[in-house]
């Protein structure tokens, strides 16, 4: 999408805009293994997806809601790069922020990943998150 600006010149979106103000959510045929792996390879958004993929996709959890033991400016850099890898999807209902986890576009794209990443992060010898590092 672009935008002509008063001088003239051309603004152009960095990111497709789906139409959720200010959230940016990959189409299905963009999303890459390697962006999807990366973004779960912190223990903080591995457990995030613990939660999510033990919850209802449609109905989704108030962002809110999931103690990830961090401050807020941290949660919302987490749910970011969640998001903007295709994993999760955000959308907001009055003040409140919702996310669910994208298991079919995931499981369409990626069949198998979401369980065998989460069966691989309840295994009770996997790294838990007990008191997340504050610098």
């Amino acid at each position: 999408m672009t935008s002509r600006l008063i001088d003239g010149s051309v603004k152009v979106r960095p990111l497709p805009y789906n139409g959720v103000m200010g959230h940016y959510h990959p189409p299905v045929d963009a999303l890459q293994i390697d962006t999807v792996l990366a973004s779960l390879g912190h223990p903080i958004r591995l457990a995030i997806l613990r939660e999510l993929a033990a919850g209802d996709d449609e109905v989704g959890l108030v962002c809110g809601s999931l103690d990830i033991g961090v401050t807020k400016a941290t949660a919302t850099h987490h749910w970011r790069m969640l998001r903007e890898a295709g994993v999760i999807r955000q959308w907001q209902v009055g003040r409140n922020h919702f996310v669910a986890l994208r298991r079919d576009d995931l499981e369409s794209r990626f069949p198998g990943l979401v369980a065998i990443v989460v069966a691989a992060a309840n295994d009770p010898s996997a790294p838990r998150v007990s008191e997340p590092s504050r610098r």
